[in-house]
């Protein structure tokens, strides 16, 4: 049986340790390399092959420079030659979770479910599309708003943060009428409860 190829790129030294070990554990799982930056990570990829990429969103300091690498790196994956990548991240931001699926990630966890590792291996390995409960909710809820438009997607945005009508086309600079027009609008685009744009 062909072991699955692992390449983990994270900077930090205790999760690259940690991980090493535990993924070495596994018998049907080889990490063929570990890289701490991105220019590092393409680099190994370059020389050897790797089936799934363990891929940290923060390389160097707080600049989300891992999602730059998840572009890179699917920018390197072929169809005869197929590179998985799982983000595995202390982030939790929806619109992090967004743009690394929207850089070719296939999927997303938090390193508080390290435990569920294993099974993301496994399951993008294999070409499944077993999003992780860190990341599925946002992704639900930006299908669900992918009817609206980009206006409208800002109105909503400001509404869930609780501002008012006023305080929105303040913020906007647009009329409270136009505001209390897109609300009814989105309303009726994603049918929820009218009695929040009251």
């Amino acid at each position: 049986m062909s072991k699955i190829k692992v390449l983990l790129v994270e900077d930090d030294a205790f999760w690259r340790s940690r991980l090493s070990r535990d993924l070495g554990a596994e018998a049907d799982i080889e990490v063929v390399g570990t890289a701490t930056d991105r220019e590092e990570a393409v680099a190994v990829l370059r020389r050897s092959e790797a089936d799934v990429v363990l891929l940290d969103v923060n390389l160097t300091e707080n600049n989300l420079d891992g999602l730059e690498a998840a572009r890179e790196i699917n920018r390197l994956s072929t169809q005869q030659r197929p590179i998985r990548i799982v983000m595995l991240t202390s982030i939790d931001e929806e619109d992090v979770i967004i743009r690394s699926f929207q850089n070719g990630a296939t999927n997303y966890m938090t390193k508080s479910s390290c435990e569920d590792i294993l099974k993301a291996i496994r399951d993008a390995y294999s070409g499944r599309s077993a999003i992780h409960p860190d990341a599925a909710p946002v992704l639900v809820r930006e299908m669900q708003l992918s009817v609206l438009t980009p206006m409208e997607k800002e109105v909503y945005k400001w509404r869930e943060k609780g501002l008012s009508k006023n305080q929105i086309a303040e913020k906007l600079f647009k009329s409270v009428n136009t505001i209390k027009s897109q609300l009814k609008s989105i309303r009726n685009k994603l049918r929820t409860d009218d009695r929040q744009d009251e």
